[in-house]
């Protein structure tokens, strides 16, 4: 598999050097290329970026989308894997990919949960029953998930759709984009296909509010098809 990184990173030098360390080393040497987008950040996130050795490119368009859509446009691989900036890639992480696509044809898409480095321990252990309890009963229902920081999918396919809906700028991004991949092939979600997170939001927002905003933009995606949360692109956590 040929695959092409990319990672959206709006002021993010305090986190895009560890996400950039962890993918480089865990996917030992198989990875084809890493881009960072540089989404309008007005810190030393390009700086930190370019010092990894990594391509970065800008987008002067805030929103998760618009930086997607530019790291869509930079990559030449034959998948394209979406990361957010304060994530770390497991070790096994390019392997499952690998293992799902060969014995999968059809499917077009992978994604999977966070599970977070830096929660304390009830925050982990409610945040992962949580993330058990709701997804795969969401998943089996409805067909589709994606997990917007975490998820990995055929450049082709993606371009087929005509790429992201960058009229989105934050909320509900991760369910239109399952939707829209759901039309061209299988958007597989798997509970095993994690990705390290920092539970940076929780500690901010509290575990309460960002899940009810999330469950109910997955709703009002999968029966509306458009976000429940008005968009904001500057809906960003230090």
């Amino acid at each position: 598999m040929k695959i092409s990184l990319v990672i959206p990173a709006h002021n993010e030098e305090s986190y895009i050097g560890s996400c950039i360390e962890h993918a480089i080393r865990n996917s030992k040497g198989k990875l084809h290329e890493i881009i960072v987008v540089d989404n309008a950040s007005t810190d030393k996130t390009r700086e930190v970026a370019e010092s990894k050795g990594v391509k970065v490119v800008y987008e002067g368009k805030k929103g998760t989308n618009a930086a997607r859509e530019r790291g869509l446009k930079e990559a030449t691989g034959d998948f394209v894997a979406f990361f957010d900036a304060d994530t770390r890639m497991p070790d096994f992480w390019l392997e499952k990919a690998e293992e799902v696509f060969a014995a999968r044809p059809k499917a077009v898409c992978l994604s999977g949960p966070y599970r977070y480095y830096d929660g304390s321990m009830w925050e982990n252990m409610i945040m992962n029953t949580l993330w058990y309890l709701t997804a795969p009963l969401m998943y089996r229902i409805v067909g589709y998930m994606v997990l917007g920081g975490n998820f990995i999918v055929k450049r082709e396919a993606l371009l087929g759709i005509g790429g992201f809906d960058t009229s989105i700028g934050f909320y509900g991004d991760d369910t239109d984009i399952a939707r829209s991949l759901s039309a061209a092939g299988k958007v597989v979600f798997r509970m095993d296909f994690f990705i390290y997170s920092s539970s940076r939001r929780l500690r901010k927002e509290g575990l309460t509010m960002p899940n009810i905003r999330y469950g109910m933009n997955f709703i009002w995606g999968v029966l509306f098809h458009r976000p429940f949360t008005k968009s904001s692109t500057d809906i960003r956590i230090k």
